[in-house]
């Protein structure tokens, strides 16, 4: 097990003052059973007018954050202390055939089966383009497993795209990074759900953190971290198997997870809309630090 302290700060700077604005926040990890989660809380100032927490339709909680003080800054800053034990993780004993697998979610004949449905569906960032059947099918001869197959995509998507953080924003479309071959985590998480929905596959994102290691000889740098963002592909009922393309690997105790949802849209970190403020500046700062080593 590997106890985490996440501080995430997100900052707002605007040219003029803005009288009002709504947040909604996706800020607060989730509680599975691999992931224990000891404190949580989610600060802003200036201090909120009308504050609440709710479990949102993915079971992820969520912060409503209204202010109308007008300020010139605005600032949300989470404090989470997280325990990962990656044995807690819960086995996968089978992997099915993707044909047989794509027809029984589709047939949606059970609660578990049906609630998977909704993840083989167009999403607001996530629409059908034939490029991605195209890209995908490699992976997925006749009668290779869900998990073998995801795996493997996985694999083909790190060996073909190329990460560069200035190559797309959140709004970039899955055509266009199949078009220039770069982007960022959420681009590639974005791509590989786009696949594996392309084939009638259920997939969902995950919204989280990373922990990230300096070079050999350099201490860590404090704020260094960053939100990242991966895949869970649906195996069975009460199996969704995690992977990152980004890095190609199968997360573990250094992915921290915060939500689930269709897509990116559904657990933006902070998500909201203000009145005035001119033009405005933004930073965000993310450290994810272990407590026991």
């Amino acid at each position: 097990m590997i106890r985490y302290q996440i501080t995430h700060q997100t900052t707002y700077d605007y040219a003029d003052a803005v009288p009002i604005c709504h947040n909604l926040v996706h800020l607060i990890p989730r509680v599975l059973p691999h992931q224990l989660v000891e404190s949580a809380e989610v600060r802003v100032q200036p201090e909120a007018s009308h504050r609440s927490q709710r479990v949102d339709y993915f079971g992820n909680t969520t912060d409503y954050l209204g202010i109308e003080l007008p300020h010139r800054r605005l600032q949300i800053t989470s404090h989470s202390l997280v325990a990962i034990d990656n044995d807690l993780r819960s086995p996968i004993t089978t992997d099915i055939p993707w044909e047989q697998m794509a027809k029984r979610v589709a047939a949606g004949d059970s609660r578990e089966w049906y609630e998977a449905y909704q993840y083989i569906l167009p999403s607001p960032r996530i629409i059908a383009i034939p490029e991605s059947a195209r890209y995908a099918r490699p992976s997925f001869p006749p009668g290779r497993g869900v998990i073998a197959g995801s795996i493997d995509l996985m694999h083909r998507i790190k060996r073909d795209f190329v990460f560069d953080s200035r190559a797309s924003d959140v709004f970039t479309p899955t055509s266009e990074v199949f078009r220039t071959r770069r982007g960022v985590c959420q681009d590639f998480a974005h791509l590989q759900i786009s696949c594996l929905r392309a084939l009638g596959l259920a997939a969902r994102y995950v919204s989280g953190y990373l922990r990230t290691f300096p070079p050999p000889g350099q201490a860590r740098l404090v704020g260094a971290d960053a939100s990242h963002a991966w895949v869970a592909v649906f195996a069975g009922p009460d199996q969704w198997v995690e992977l990152d393309p980004t890095n190609d690997c199968q997360p573990k105790n250094d992915h921290i997870v915060v939500g689930y949802g269709r897509d990116f849209s559904d657990v933006s970190p902070i998500d909201g809309v203000f009145v005035g403020g001119g033009d405005h500046t933004l930073s965000v700062s993310v450290d994810v630090a272990p407590l026991d080593e």
